[in-house]
């Protein structure tokens, strides 16, 4: 009789056939218990992070041409329609950038292009924020009170080219000044 095979293969056949006729059966999906990088550092390896019910559903949707196609198509539009939203809120207080950033992710879900801009977004806010927290607290009132001169100057200009309302002249007659 010819046996046909990979030595790998034929050594994991006999590998089991030797632990059927002792009546040891091996873990082999298990790792060692003391890992190389346990062995070196002291500590255990993380165990590797899934990505849980959602992702496994995004497979499995993505294991079908139809379902790929259907997917990108309503991730395209969905993440539109909350940056068109998100860039419609800019100008007002709010949470405008937020919503922007909210609808390009849901973009990082199927395009490439969409995770990088997101990934470039959040170091840099990350950066921003790590750098505004490390300064004196005289020039963050500034950067603040910028911040504030902008925003109250943008609410200004929408009220004024939407509404057609100048709330400065009306805060003035209001207050008689």
């Amino acid at each position: 009789m010819e046996q046909m095979g990979s030595g790998a293969e034929l050594a994991a056949a006999t590998g089991e056939d030797e632990e059927r006729r002792h009546g040891v059966t091996l873990d082999r999906g298990s790792p060692p218990e003391n890992s190389e990088h346990e062995a070196r550092t002291g500590v255990a390896a993380p165990e590797p992070h899934h990505r849980g019910r959602v992702g496994e559903t995004l497979d499995l949707i993505r294991a079908n041409p139809t379902g790929r196609m259907i997917l990108r198509i309503t991730v395209a539009i969905a993440g539109l329609a909350v940056v068109a939203l998100g860039i419609l809120l800019i100008p007002l207080p709010g949470p405008g950038w937020f919503i922007v950033i909210g609808g390009l992710a849901i973009w990082a879900i199927e395009f490439t292009w969409a995770k990088k801009l997101l990934n470039f977004t959040r170091r840099n806010v990350r950066a921003w924020t790590s750098w505004i927290a490390r300064q004196p607290w005289p020039l963050r009132l500034v950067v603040g009170a910028v911040g504030l001169v902008f925003v109250a100057f943008v609410v200004w200009a929408s009220v004024k080219v939407s509404l057609d309302i100048d709330l400065i002249k009306e805060t003035r007659d209001f207050f008689g000044w």
